[in-house]
């Protein structure tokens, strides 16, 4: 079973936020607004800054850059893990599922966060984009995912916006929304199988996907 990672098993709105600030004073761009500052939280981080703030692709590279050397220096540990959450992947684990993290956020990052948070023992495995923006998108850390677990049955994907959905309908995957997270409505345009309102409620909707 696969688990996206920023809006579904964590809150980690607060340091994303506060380095795209940082990186948008570096390029002398205005201050973000809310539904900027809540679109760039899912997507790949370089595609965020060109098709959310409209930074120019030449300013992408310098944009990451600014962005990285703010998050990396610790916004990237002011995360919440959501409530239910632990306990959902404890009662998967406890029924013989494995787990594995894909998330477009660059895979050393994903694992501090993990690792921090006391998440990171419950997975099997973690795949992330790459730092150099090669591998950055859903698909391709859902492939990534897929190759290291070819065995057992077809997974199921847990995440909170449209990339997660397309990138599991890309591998003929199932996505089950994190309604917790900052989409619900986003997931289910998407093309959810379903949309789980808690925690709680993504082992009652497995059956069914």
């Amino acid at each position: 079973m696969l688990f996206d990672l920023d809006g579904t098993l964590v809150d980690s709105t607060p340091g994303i936020w506060a380095s795209v600030r940082v990186a948008a004073a570096d390029l002398g761009l205005p201050e973000p607004n809310p539904a900027q500052l809540r679109d760039m939280v899912g997507p790949p981080l370089q595609d965020g800054f060109a098709l959310v703030l409209g930074v120019p692709a030449g300013d992408v590279p310098r944009a990451v850059a600014a962005y990285r050397a703010h998050y990396s220096a610790g916004a990237l540990l002011d995360v919440t893990v959501y409530d239910g959450v632990p306990e959902l992947l404890a009662e998967l684990r406890e029924e013989g599922a494995v787990l594995a993290v894909a998330t477009s956020k660059p895979e050393p990052f994903a694992v501090r966060v993990l690792e921090h948070t006391g998440l990171a023992g419950c997975f099997a495995s973690v795949h992330g984009a790459t730092l150099d923006g090669a591998v950055r998108h859903k698909a391709q850390v859902v492939a990534a995912a897929l190759a290291a677990h070819p065995e057992g049955r077809r997974p199921v994907l847990v995440g909170d916006r449209e990339h997660d959905v397309l990138g599991a309908a890309a591998h003929g995957l199932p996505c089950i929304g994190a309604g917790w997270g900052p989409a619900p409505d986003e997931l289910r345009a998407a093309g959810a199988a379903a949309v789980a309102g808690t925690p709680a409620e993504v082992r009652s909707l497995l059956a069914d996907v």
